[in-house]
């Protein structure tokens, strides 16, 4: 079966859902699309009938993440700092971008599947949350299925030890997160309080090149006073504050005074409260989404989130 061109296009949702859960980055994600593209075009060219294009693609997508993932954690693991993932816009004009978002596209879910390693990522996302049998992942991943299935249980095992619960946004995430966020952009650290869960986790991810924490802080009074003090830095500077869901939550995206964006401030709600927090820093995590600012220059080089 010839593939056309708009086949490809139709393809293309769903092989970056596939590439950016498997990598947690866009641009990578981007990459490797655009190489199956080419894969797929090279069989075309020598003569090659592809009977499922929907298998091919997966099958392509999947072991180029793969390759990809392999040397991305050899980089990961002398990264400075916590490791999240790039924030993937809920508005995204890109129609490859407008994938279904669900537990597995939050940003905390995309950092706890940092403990798989790149087959045990591709087996237990084809079967979570593709839903395809054994047979098919075996296929992808070139393992038999008692393999696959044997992957899959220790995958769902790691996975379990630090697996975010998920709240889906509803009015009532939704007017959470409008109270979080005006007591944020207040400074109203009692306010904080209220809204955090006590145990409350903050990572913010500089990836060294831009000012942030380096481990993980926890507590509720802990993290909404140092909130509260970014802000009040903040706001010497002219910084501005948007609010622009990603990865299906809330999020709250900072500017400088130029406009240029300077981190996005990812929030998941649990149970009525935040109970995850990450802070976006790394200039080149934030790139595909606008024009970056300089955090070291505009704050003269000091420590910051």
């Amino acid at each position: 079966m010839a593939i056309t061109g708009e086949t490809q296009e139709a393809l293309r949702p769903l092989m970056f859902s596939i590439a950016y859960r498997m990598l947690g980055s866009v641009a990578d994600a981007e990459d490797v699309v655009q190489d199956a593209y080419l894969r797929l075009h090279e069989q075309e060219i020598a003569g090659a009938e592809i009977r499922n294009p929907d298998a091919f693609a997966v099958t392509v997508t999947t072991r180029l993440a793969i390759d990809v993932l392999r040397s991305a954690r050899r980089n990961r693991e002398v990264y400075v700092g916590p490791w999240m993932p790039e924030p993937l816009p809920d508005d995204d004009a890109d129609p490859a971008h407008r994938i279904e978002r669900d537990e597995t596209l939050s940003f905390a879910f995309l950092a706890v599947l940092e403990r798989l390693g790149p087959v045990e990522r591709a087996v237990f996302l084809l079967r979570e949350v593709f839903a395809y049998d054994y047979r098919e992942i075996a296929e992808v991943v070139d393992r038999d299925e008692a393999a696959c299935r044997q992957i899959l249980h220790r995958a769902k095992a790691r996975v379990a030890e630090q697996r975010p619960r998920f709240d889906g946004i509803d009015e009532r995430d939704s007017a959470l997160a409008d109270a979080f966020f005006a007591a944020l952009e207040a400074g109203d650290v009692d306010g904080l309080i209220d809204r955090l869960a006590d145990d409350v986790v903050f990572y913010g991810d500089g990836g060294g090149r831009a000012p942030a924490i380096q481990h993980p802080m926890h507590g509720a009074v802990a993290v909404a006073r140092f909130l509260a003090g970014l802000v009040r830095r903040g706001a010497l500077v002219g910084v501005r504050f948007e609010l622009r869901s990603v990865n299906g939550g809330p999020a709250l995206w900072v500017r400088g005074p130029d406009g240029a964006l300077l981190s996005v401030l990812m929030v998941q709600f649990v149970d009525g409260a935040a109970q995850v927090i990450a802070n976006q820093l790394n200039p080149e995590k934030l790139a595909h989404l606008a024009p970056v600012g300089d955090l070291y220059a505009l704050f003269g080089g000091r420590a910051g989130s």
